[in-house]
């Protein structure tokens, strides 16, 4: 039986999804299989990105055993990782398109949750011209840029259960 280094590639693999700028196929399975390597908090939690359109992207989460709160309910927590995937793979979309050498961080955020996450949540971000503005000013004036970005979670029945804004930091690389 001949064995395998595994090491060597989940290495390769590692060495792939790290590299700078950002340069990989932004496609819901590429995103998810880097969840597992950069985000694995988030992947064994179930988040999932769904839909990945030009102006928008669409993340789901599942409530199950891994990501409840003692109260039957899924872990704000969790509803969190998913809202920010929704407007983070936007941003990298973007860098990773206009070829621009920036840092992005999360700075700040804010969450209003509205009713109690059980079954089936999708967060939806549509703000995909707000980025393309701000790599544009960040471009142009080389200063470092904020950027906030809603992310909205539905229900199964259409419900409005979370309502996220992330405060995003760009700066450009030498």
């Amino acid at each position: 039986m001949k064995h395998v280094n595994t090491n060597h590639l989940y290495l390769n693999c590692l060495k792939h999804l790290c590299q700078t700028p950002i340069s990989m196929n932004f496609s819901p399975s590429t995103i998810n299989r880097f969840l597992l390597f950069k985000l694995p908090a988030a992947f064994f939690c179930g988040v999932r990105v769904k839909t990945l359109a030009d102006d928008f992207c669409e993340v789901h989460v599942t409530f199950r055993w891994i990501n409840q709160n003692p109260f039957g309910s899924m872990y704000f927590a969790v509803l969190n990782m998913a809202a920010e995937l929704t407007t983070g793979v936007l941003v990298m979309r973007a860098l990773s398109e206009t070829g621009t050498r920036a840092s992005m961080l999360v700075i700040g955020q804010q969450t209003h949750f509205l009713k109690k996450a059980t079954g089936t949540i999708t967060f939806k971000c549509e703000q995909q011209q707000l980025v393309a503005d701000c790599l544009k000013a960040l471009s142009l004036s080389k200063d470092p840029q904020t950027l906030t970005l809603e992310s909205e979670g539905y229900n199964e029945q259409g419900e409005l259960v979370a309502r996220s804004e992330f405060y995003w930091s760009l700066k450009q690389r030498a």
